[in-house]
């Protein structure tokens, strides 16, 4: 097996007995993005002076028995987070040249971890999207079908790890960016509660929504970069002081007892008859472990996805007023005066779906229509989220399918916004809620595409769906196949 093809838990033990060396691993992985980067474009820019000096750093301090959990191991970072004195551009045009002064707070907590960092990895514009189509610097290709998209807004994260351009990556996850593309990429996505994570130096979306979490090639390595992510953080409003567990303790648990909680709303007509048998079939592996699979009811989730694209783009509208071509980015040249320069540089330097939805947020929040949408949507989405609060006083997790289909073909929606929203139709709830959720592979269609099944848990309950995620790794494994790259 190349060393590409590791998980992040089988490096580290290659790392630590000295059985290979930091510098060797980064040089498997970026001959690995040589060879078959051109076709994929999972990034938008590598970083690779910065990581042969961390994998440098990474053998030095393994020599003098300084290991952390993620030393020398290569980690790929969503385009999203700031990286001091390196590109960040949200796969926008109006960032293009942004170089931040500063690092987000999970690069900093990887950094200090040891992780190696690849490069920076495509992504929707702003992370407006669902296939990542809308990025600025071109569409990232599914690994398993090259014709298919790799799904969004942290497609070139998912295919990243999907396809070995890096043992593991970062996210963002505002409705369902993380889970999404996991699933039809297969590989391990989690999206963990709101607050859980810290936003500093994440560029922000819709900032009540945003959450930031890691891609893994399984789930013993999700519960290792959430060690290293996971903590509060007094420099972020919304970051909770609560108990960090250690994740690893949830591996390898049974999940005997427990209640499943099966939501009639999310099989209904319209999930591809292939994905559904492949969550069932999940479903049956964990009840045959002595999981009981109880019917429950999410009764306002017929709203969620209305709800959604209201608060969303209304909260992004206010996010990126920001992005007027004065303080930095973009800048339209030789406007007549300072309206002109506005205009100009924010009709050339942000995207269809942005604008679209730039639009939309302005229109929900003007006078004589916040009461109506903006408010109305608010009190929804607390009904939502007290739908799962009496759920879950009756199950320990909630199990749905990930996405409705398998991966569809590149530019099957990208004219269709009302097609592409619905693409995040199961992922969406959990954001409005605030709770965590984990996508993990379940099988593959007859076309030998993969599909994922989604776990909810109550809020701050990331162990449980590690540990149910682990649970049913060991009673469903994978079938050992990779993209045919």
């Amino acid at each position: 097996m190349e060393l590409y093809e590791l998980t992040v838990h089988e490096l580290h033990e290659k790392l630590v007995s000295g059985e290979t060396t930091a510098r060797e691993v980064l040089d498997a992985y970026y001959r690995r993005i040589e060879a078959v980067e051109d076709r994929v474009h999972a990034y938008i820019s590598l970083m690779k002076e910065t990581a042969y000096a961390q994998a440098e750093e990474a053998d030095r301090s393994i020599r003098e028995g300084r290991i952390g959990p993620l030393t020398g191991v290569p980690i790929a970072l969503k385009d999203i987070c700031c990286t001091r004195g390196f590109p960040t551009t949200c796969a926008s045009r109006i960032l293009e040249n942004f170089r931040p002064p500063y690092d987000a707070t999970v690069v900093a907590r990887l950094r200090a971890a040891g992780a190696v960092f690849t490069g920076k990895t495509n992504m929707d514009e702003f992370a407006m999207g669902s296939s990542t189509e809308t990025s600025y610097f071109g569409v990232t290709r599914n690994p398993w079908d090259l014709e298919r998209i790799p799904g969004g807004s942290s497609g070139g994260s998912a295919a990243a790890v999907a396809a070995d351009e890096c043992a593991a990556a970062i996210g963002s996850d505002t409705g369902g960016s993380i889970r999404q593309p996991a699933a039809l990429c297969g590989v391990v996505g989690m999206k963990p509660t709101y607050g859980r994570v810290s936003r500093f130096g994440l560029v922000a979306f819709a900032s009540s929504l945003d959450q930031i979490g890691p891609f893994t090639k399984d789930v013993r390595d999700c519960a290792i970069l959430m060690n290293v992510i996971a903590g509060h953080d007094p420099r972020e409003s919304t970051s909770v002081p609560v108990e960090i567990p250690d994740y690893r303790a949830f591996l390898d648990r049974s999940v005997e007892g427990w209640k499943i909680g099966i939501p009639r709303e999310y099989f209904m007509e319209g999930i591809d008859p292939e994905v559904r048998a492949a969550v069932e079939g999940a479903a049956r592996a964990l009840e045959g472990s002595g999981a009981k699979l109880i019917e429950v009811s999410l009764p306002h989730t017929k709203y969620c996805v209305a709800v959604y694209y209201i608060i969303a783009p209304a909260e992004a509208s206010s996010n990126l007023a920001r992005y007027d071509g004065v303080r930095y980015g973009f800048r339209a040249e030789d406007p007549r005066d300072l309206l002109e320069m506005y205009k100009k540089t924010r009709s050339a330097g942000f995207g269809a779906e942005v604008k679209r939805r730039i639009i939309i947020g302005t229109y929900v929040l003007s006078s004589g229509y916040y009461e109506a949408y903006y408010k109305k949507a608010s009190q929804v989405r607390a009904l939502i989220r007290e739908d799962f609060d009496r759920v879950f006083a009756l199950c320990d997790v909630i199990l749905t399918p990930t996405t409705p289909t398998a991966a569809f073909r590149l530019g099957e929606k990208l004219d269709d916004p009302i097609q592409m929203y619905l693409s995040d139709i199961f992922t969406i709830s959990a954001n409005l809620a605030g709770i965590p959720g984990i996508s993990v592979p379940c099988g593959f269609t007859g076309e030998g595409l993969p599909v994922g099944v989604q776990f909810l848990a109550p809020h701050f309950e990331e162990g449980r769906l590690i540990q149910i995620g682990s649970a049913l790794s060991t009673l469903m494994p994978r079938e050992v196949r990779r993209p045919r790259l």
